[in-house]
């Protein structure tokens, strides 16, 4: 069973900052809703509701290794 707490968008974005340091608008977090790429969310009738575990998976994921120098940077396919 799922006890977290939800969050509406604006609490979702200051989360994502203080906690992660990445700032995402509230726009922002909308638009990913319709074109896809954001965190994971819930609709509660027409409010989106974020929980501080998707908002840390889509995060992560957002985040690259951890290295010393550019050179150490995987490098993407053209």
């Amino acid at each position: 069973m799922e006890t977290s707490k939800y969050m509406g968008r604006k609490a979702a974005s200051a989360y994502l900052i203080s906690n992660w340091g990445l700032k995402r608008s509230v726009n922002y977090l909308a638009k990913l809703a319709v074109i896809g790429g954001g965190p994971a969310f819930r609709k509660a009738g027409r409010a989106p509701l974020y929980t501080a575990e998707d908002l840390d998976a889509w995060a992560s994921e957002l985040i690259g290794p951890r290295v010393r120098s550019t050179s150490e940077l995987p490098q993407r396919a053209a």
